[in-house]
């Protein structure tokens, strides 16, 4: 439970990253527009002849900081189109429209009851209050105020994409994200009754969708507020903590960077009340980031609130001059034999840090080697946040605290605006504690640092996909999973796998390249055939190959599928299934007869117009080539497998042998149509029972071959098959016996 948990997270994490993609371009235009169109800046530099209200620059970047502006005041949209993207299985374009429509659907549900019910904040009781007053005023009437049936607290009603509704922010997104990511996953692939079935599939989302939010804006309506007041006291308790607060904030976010869970701690803070609210041009704003940028937008402030930026300022120490101050310390302790070639590794990644933001090569090398010096870090960073807060630094970001938003939101700003002095002053410091604390520790600890492995290892930074390897290294599968590594590996890999579906007896997957395709890999995951045409893979596995699919679509999911190495499976883990010995050493004389399921001419199997069938690969049997309509039970038992495509059927008969029947070749593309199912999965029926009606006209002019496939695929050693009779047969007519 913990480590699926600990995944969902994980991919929640990751579903964050496309909305927090657009910041840096949205930050980076609203950073310069807004400097460069800001009245108090182009005055104080002396250039408003050339850059004042009017001219062209003045107008270019005033259109550039309104650009980079309406994407922060519509990240809730955002939000709910990009976490259902990032959490959807497939067809993710349905997920992002549905997302969207979700959104809006629950808006206007709460924005109606909003109006219905005569709910009111301070705010928006006194807007109306106003128009009724002006409106009392040109009509000559007398004013009569209007009193709230139910009063929010302050700020508590808002408008997004123009529908006025509860301020629930990015909240309001993800939860919209999730829900409808979590409905298409389950509908996107529904089949509905034939007369309906245009709105099945993927079109049956947006449906569902919108019908789901129609009830949760009704129900946000009530529990949102409450909701809210919560958040804002929580938020409330964030600011009292005070020095200590943002020091523990530092530090549980560079915590949480190896398990890539940082996405979800911190948004909060920076997106919603959590991290604080303020009036701002008379706009209440939620979140760090969302006040810095509001104020950034403002030619009004005199200094950026520090209570916003008490969760971002702290970064630029230690990325920009920090980390750099370890890649020296990393370097200087190499062999001076590999110092060349470590010197190249560590300068790019130093510079990575110090210009972007981005710290992974350096801080994934050490926690790899060293997970000490990684604890170290973390409280370093801790400080760093902390210092900045006592220091009324006041510089935000979009993404990361590299020397691009140092520039953009703490240089340009002006000192007086954010004190950036001081986060270059602190930042020197940083970078002489980084180098000798580092410098000590390695030579201390002989701590293989990048050029002190063993002569013979290449010197290498490393990277999170190496420190969650080293991590599952050890831990146990399950039979599932190493089934599905097999299959991953047989295939050449995650990457080189392109679309996954079954039909009924085979695993159907298309690859990048078809040469990578290793089919002794493939056969130990227990596969009884491989057949490629083109990019194209069929591995057979038999009736039970759906529940290989979903396991395999599970699988890939995983950080497993990218992380552990397939090669090296363990000697003490699971086995691929072998075929089994029969512990049953003589005959019981039992005779099994089964009868013809439709009319048609009976063959050997070896003339079906399909390899995988002739060549026995799911078992022996005979093939039927239809004249009938009627699909009949061919012997007593119980329906095992009825795939959703109705175009093939497994019995086990009430003596245990295990037959399909699988009607046409290809088939599976039809999704159903051409079949009338007359049985479901479970149901036990009478030999002589309808299963199928067939369209056999329709089968024919769809599909390659109509021929019926009967297969016994589980017959073990001690029973003989022996077909009774060829040619041309008549359903319900005995054609095999089975003599044990």
């Amino acid at each position: 439970m913990k480590d699926k948990i600990f995944g969902v997270l994980q991919r929640v994490g990751r579903s964050f990253m496309l909305p927090i993609a657009l910041l840096p371009v949205a930050g980076l235009l609203l950073g310069i527009g807004g400097s460069f169109s800001n009245q108090t800046m182009i005055e104080a530099y002396g250039l408003t002849a050339i850059m004042g209200e009017g001219t062209v620059p003045y107008m270019i970047f005033t259109i550039m900081a309104d650009a980079g502006n309406i994407v922060f005041a519509n990240l809730p949209i955002l939000f709910a189109m990009g976490v259902a993207i990032g959490m959807a299985k497939k067809e993710k374009a349905v997920a992002a429209l549905s997302g969207v429509i979700a959104y809006m659907v629950m808006h206007t549900v709460i924005g109606s009851l909003i109006h219905l019910t005569g709910t009111f904040d301070p705010a928006s009781l006194a807007i109306a209050n106003d128009g009724l007053k002006l409106a009392a005023i040109n009509s000559g009437t007398n004013f009569v105020p209007l009193v709230a049936t139910h009063m929010l607290p302050s700020g508590s009603i808002t408008t997004t994409i123009g529908i006025e509704s509860l301020q629930m922010g990015v909240f309001g997104g993800i939860l919209v994200g999730l829900g409808v990511a979590a409905l298409h996953n389950k509908f996107y692939n529904i089949e509905l009754p034939q007369v309906i079935s245009f709105f099945g599939g993927t079109r049956f989302v947006p449906i569902i969708s919108a019908l789901v939010y129609c009830l949760v804006g009704a129900a946000m309506f009530f529990i949102w507020p409450y909701v809210q007041i919560g958040i804002n006291a929580l938020g409330d308790l964030v600011i009292r903590s005070g020095y200590a607060g943002t020091f523990i904030y530092g530090f549980i976010e560079r915590a949480l960077i190896p398990f890539g869970l940082h996405h979800v701690f911190y948004l909060p803070f920076w997106q919603t009340a959590l991290g604080g609210t303020m009036v701002i041009d008379g706009n209440l704003v939620e979140g760090a980031q969302n006040i810095f940028f509001a104020q950034l937008a403002s030619g009004n402030i005199e200094h950026f609130s520090v209570e916003a930026t008490r969760f971002m300022s702290g970064k630029f120490p230690f990325m920009i001059f920090g980390l750099p101050g370890a890649a020296l310390a990393m370097y200087r302790c190499a062999r001076p034999e590999k110092r060349k070639v470590v010197g190249g590794l560590l300068l790019s990644a130093a510079l990575t840090a110090m210009i972007t933001g981005i710290t992974e090569p350096i801080e994934f090398t050490f926690l790899f080697v060293a997970p000490f010096l990684y604890v170290i870090h973390c409280v370093l960073c801790g400080l760093s946040y902390m210092l900045m807060h006592i220091l009324n630094v006041g510089i935000g970001m979009t993404f990361s605290g590299g020397l691009i938003d140092m520039f953009l939101f703490g240089i340009l700003q002006g000192n007086a605006k954010t004190g950036w002095i001081w986060a270059i002053a602190v930042g020197i410091v940083y970078f002489v504690i980084y180098y000798f604390l580092f410098s000590f520790l390695i030579k201390k600890l002989n701590l293989k640092t990048p050029g002190r492995e063993d002569d013979d290892t290449e010197p290498k930074l490393y990277t999170r996909d190496d420190v969650n390897e080293k991590n599952a290294k050890g831990e146990t599968l399950s039979d599932t999973d190493q089934i599905s590594m097999l299959i991953t590996k047989g295939l050449g890999g995650k990457a080189n796998i392109t679309d996954v579906d079954c039909c009924a007896t085979r695993l159907r997957c298309t690859v990048e390249d078809a040469n990578k395709v290793n089919q002794p890999i493939l056969k130990q995951s227990g596969a009884a055939g491989i057949i490629i045409k083109g990019n194209g893979v069929q591995v057979i596995y038999g009736p039970r190959v759906s529940v290989i699919k979903s396991h395999l679509e599970d699988f890939l999911e995983t950080p497993l599928a990218d992380q552990l190495e397939i090669d090296n499976l363990k000697a003490s883990g699971p086995t691929p299934p072998e075929p089994q010995e029969q512990t049953v050493s003589e005959k019981t004389g039992l005779v099994e007869t089964f009868i013809a399921p439709i009319s048609g001419r009976l063959a050997p199997i070896e003339e079906t117009p399909d390899e995988v069938f002739s060549q026995k690969m799911m078992g022996d049997g005979v093939v039927i080539f239809p004249k009938g309509h009627q699909v009949y039970a061919p012997c007593s038992g119980t329906i095992s497998v009825f795939f959703p495509t109705k175009h093939a059927i497994g019995i086990t008969s009430d003596h245990g042998t295990e037959l399909l029947i699988h009607v046409g070749i290809d088939t599976v593309k039809l999704d159903g149509k051409g079949f009338e199912g007359h049985i479901e999965q479970g149901q036990h029926v009478e030999a002589g029972d309808l299963l199928l009606t067939l369209d056999l006209d329709f089968l024919e002019a769809n599909v390659p071959s109509t021929a019926i496939p009967i297969i016994f695929t589980d017959l073990p050693a001690t029973k003989e098959m022996e077909i009774i009779t060829t040619g041309e047969i008549k359903d319900k007519e005995d054609i095999v016996k089975i003599n044990s």
